[in-house]
């Protein structure tokens, strides 16, 4: 084989070997891993094993299992079995773990039982990017996002469902039950072999009846009235797509505009994200260190009580309100067209009425106060306002701290251009990394530790291209 490129002789004998530490340039990621986990306190953030005991056989450092786990994520390997191999084989895992090569139940249980000390592992990476000072802006976009669980939808129930599932049982035993009668009718019609196999059908669809009224047993005891099957804590929710709904998990992210670094997250089973914002937004402010912070969001998050909860921690939120009025679309006046007077406390109607408070009403644990006039019984703009005698303005008591957040939307633009390009491709790079499926472990608890781990693989990512792996290593060591 003349001119080319001759590979070495297996057979051949080496004098003096290449030491392992040869294999592995100075740029490679695997360093940082190897660095950050070495300079981990892992007994005070929690994990088990740490100090060995006394007798019995040894174990597996939790360093080493951290290590493998950490890499697995990075390079998009993260299930057990997979990892048992690799570290057999891979000489980036063969450097980093110096020849361990656990078998993947061990790997699996560390997983399963170190979940909260893998989530403080995450949560010390964003405190090392704190200290590096990536987070010089205190602004973060905020979203939640879809993720599918170990679940198939056939296995996911709620009363809906049920009812279907029951009403095209029903129409298929109507099916069975009207052809064996017309092979009583007419003997000879059908062959012998199909009447057996609609008397086995007839006796199976039987049987799926009984198991599914034992399935809305449980179902109704639910508190949210759903079962899951194979992963109990994954829930059916909504999606933007018609009829194309995912059994899953709501994932809820916080990430800084700057770098794209996500600094919170949260793993929930709500199928919405009305609850989130005030929790996401205070997990992200005490993540960056900052006493004022910006929080973007969509307008799946505006709800009123989570807006002034905000304001009263002294985080400024933007978040579009939701039209839900079905005014407009019938060509009529909508709320935006009525200016309110904080001085005495009434609205300037389009007409140039004023409309007065005349009650106040709790709805739900809020004060809501209502407004109307007196002249809109024979107002000309009437027809173009209502369809009833009055036009009645509701107003929640705290509605000032909604008007002044729409202030600060009117005199930003763009901060909604600025929330979708900040957090939603983050979220389009980590269901790229995870597959089709995107968790491969269930209940909430242990998919949340995998969600951290994802989280810590995509941060560490993310500032390898910012700073590159040297100097994030001298930071680490710093």
């Amino acid at each position: 084989m003349k001119r080319f490129v001759e590979g070495v002789d297996r057979s051949q004998s080496v004098l003096f070997p290449e030491r392992l530490d040869e294999y592995i340039d100075e740029d490679n990621p695997v360093r940082v891993v190897d660095v950050f986990v070495d300079e981990l306190d892992l007994g005070e953030l929690g994990f088990e094993g740490v100090t060995p005991a006394v007798t019995g056989r040894p174990g597996y450092h939790p360093a080493t299992l951290l290590k493998i786990y950490i890499y697995g994520y990075l390079n998009r390997v993260p299930s057990s079995r997979r990892l048992e191999r690799e570290a057999q084989r891979n000489l980036e895992l063969i450097w980093l773990t110096g020849r361990c090569a656990p078998d993947f139940k061990t790997i699996a249980d560390f997983r399963k039982d170190n979940g909260p000390a893998i989530r403080r592992v995450c949560s010390q990476f964003v405190l090392l990017c704190r200290r590096m000072k990536l987070f010089t802006e205190a602004v973060v976009a905020i979203d939640g996002s879809k993720f599918k669980a170990v679940n198939g939808r056939d296995r996911n129930f709620s009363e809906a469902k049920l009812k279907a599932r029951q009403a095209q049982l029903d129409h298929s035993v109507a099916r069975y039950l009207a052809e064996l009668d017309q092979a009583d009718r007419e003997p000879g019609r059908l062959p012998e072999a199909r009447v057996a196999h609609l008397t086995q059908k007839l006796a199976a669809v039987r049987e799926q009846m009984q198991q599914l009224e034992g399935l809305g047993e449980r179902m109704r005891q639910a508190p949210d009235q759903q079962l899951s099957l194979t992963d109990p804590d994954a829930r059916s929710m909504a999606t933007h797509g018609r009829g194309s709904g995912v059994v899953g998990y709501n994932v809820q992210a916080a990430v800084d505009t700057q770098h794209h670094l996500i600094v919170a997250h949260e793993v929930t089973n709500e199928g919405h994200d009305r609850h989130q914002l005030a929790t996401m937004a205070g997990q992200a402010r005490e993540a960056l260190g900052h006493e004022a912070l910006t929080a973007l969001a969509d307008r799946g998050y505006y709800k009123g009580e989570e807006i002034l909860a905000c304001e009263q921690a002294g985080i400024t939120p933007l978040v579009p309100k939701t039209q839900t009025s079905s005014s407009a679309a019938a060509g009529r006046f909508t709320k935006e067209d009525f200016h309110y007077d904080a001085d005495t406390d009434s609205y300037r109607c389009p007409a140039g009425n004023l409309a007065t408070r005349r009650m106040s009403t709790d709805e739900n644990g809020k004060t809501i106060h209502v407004y109307w006039s007196s002249a809109c019984p024979t107002c000309p703009l009437r027809a173009s306002c209502t369809t009833s005698r009055y036009r009645r303005l509701r107003r929640w008591e705290h509605e000032a701290v909604l008007d002044a957040m729409q202030t600060r939307l009117d005199e930003h633009p763009d901060a909604m251009r600025v929330r979708r390009q900040t957090v939603e491709h983050t979220f389009g790079t980590l269901k790229a990394w995870m597959g089709y499926t995107h968790f491969l472990t269930r209940t909430l608890p242990r998919v949340a530790t995998e969600m951290s781990l994802q989280v810590l693989a995509y941060n560490m990512k993310r500032v390898m291209k910012i700073l590159g792996v040297r100097l994030l290593m001298q930071a680490i060591m710093a």
